[in-house]
């Protein structure tokens, strides 16, 4: 088959994610799984439509640094503290007892030492998508729930950036600890930096052009791609320094203003990204993993609930409040498939264990999205006495 051409790739990308985007809210599911069954379709092991994979795989990358950009800028410092100090203990425990989770299951399917700790970290993180898409607005605002829920996926982030600098720090499948010291040592430099550049540089130009609206946003890309580049250099990555860049700029009176001029052009690429990995899932590895899949999925669903029932019931007190907070983040994240993702291009995991933890999230995202629409309060509940925006 005659390669596809860039323009022929988007065509069907695009077209094809906006009529399964269609299909994926009128069934209530999360858009993220309508991209990634597209790509399973669209790619080799189906269709083999579009078969320049590896090109699209490499351009989503820039939808992961601008996530990770805005990511920071919505993180304003004071209320960070705050939200994050009530979340703490709850969220270092919940990490542990995933962590060790999925450790053990790896470890029982007979994964290496390495590639059970990568499915540890994997199963660490609830999806941010789904826990606030399917909140209530009002309750994600001024309610204790949404406080408590923003305060676990807000920490969950800085854990999973932790975890992401772990991978990056090794290659040819063992972690390197001196790379990962020097990598830790380069951070805070790389953050003092980035705070003086906006302080003395970034925002007089930003107060002095504000009515040029191409010029700002042509800036907070070049800030973006800038920071990312030196973290890289520095021996981090571009997805940490694009979150550095975000967070120092997120106190200036102009950062929602960016946030909502670069969130189209996050889209556009994070929707390449979930493509790119539904094509590179090799459906030939079904029957290696279903039955992994199967048993991770059905722990997880099982497992993160109780946990967080058990870990917020104190700080909640209402049992049912608990209960709510557990099945909204009973399932893996997107950055699990990042992890996935990261960890085998890094060599530290096999194909078998990358696709365990994709199987595992789709499967997860569907059955948790599932729960919380029947049965708790949402914005695209089926029942009208659930439904609340």
């Amino acid at each position: 088959m005659a390669e596809t051409s860039l323009f022929q790739s988007f065509f069907l990308i695009f077209s094809g994610a906006a009529l399964l985007a269609t299909l994926a809210l009128y069934g209530r599911q999360p858009l993220l799984v309508a991209y990634i069954a597209l790509g399973v379709l669209l790619g080799p092991s189906v269709l083999g439509v579009v078969n320049n994979v590896q090109l699209l795989a490499d351009m989503s990358t820039v939808g992961i640094i601008f996530l990770l950009f805005l990511l920071g800028l919505d993180m304003q410092p004071q209320a960070l503290v705050s939200v994050i100090r009530k979340a703490t203990f709850v969220g270092l425990v919940s990490c542990a007892v995933f962590l060790g989770l999925g450790y053990g299951l790896g470890r029982l399917f007979g994964f290496t030492t390495v590639e059970s700790w990568v499915i540890g970290m994997a199963m660490m993180f609830s999806s941010t998508i789904i826990g606030i898409k399917l909140l209530p607005t009002t309750v994600l605002h001024h309610k204790h729930l949404g406080e408590l829920m923003v305060g676990l996926l807000l920490f969950q982030d800085f854990v999973a950036i932790a975890c992401l600098m772990i991978l990056l720090s090794g290659s040819t499948g063992q972690v390197d600890f001196a790379q990962l010291g020097i990598s830790f040592a380069a951070l805070p430099l790389l953050v003092l930096v980035a705070w003086a550049a906006v302080k003395y540089v970034l925002l007089p130009l930003f107060t002095r052009f504000d009515r040029f609206h191409e010029y700002i946003f042509l800036l907070a890309l070049g800030w973006c791609m800038g920071v990312a580049e030196l973290a890289e250099i520095l021996g981090l990555s571009r997805e940490i320094g694009a979150f550095i860049a975000g967070i120092t700029m997120a106190t200036s009176r102009i950062s929602q203003y960016i946030a909502l001029s670069l969130k189209p052009l996050r889209d556009f690429f994070l929707i390449l990204f979930f493509f790119s990995i539904g094509a590179q899932f090799k459906l030939s590895m079904v029957p290696e993993i279903a039955l992994p899949a199967l048993i991770t999925a059905a722990a997880v669903l099982a497992v993160k609930p109780l946990i967080f029932r058990l870990l917020l019931g104190s700080q909640s007190g209402q049992k049912v409040l608990a209960w709510d907070i557990g099945f909204r983040l009973g399932q893996i994240s997107e950055f699990s498939l990042l992890i996935a993702f990261l960890a085998a291009s890094q060599q530290l995991i096999g194909s078998g264990a990358s696709h365990l933890i994709q199987a595992t999230a789709i499967l997860t995202f569907l059955v948790s999205s599932y729960i919380v629409v029947m049965n708790f309060p949402n914005p695209i509940a089926i029942k009208d006495e659930l439904r609340r925006d």
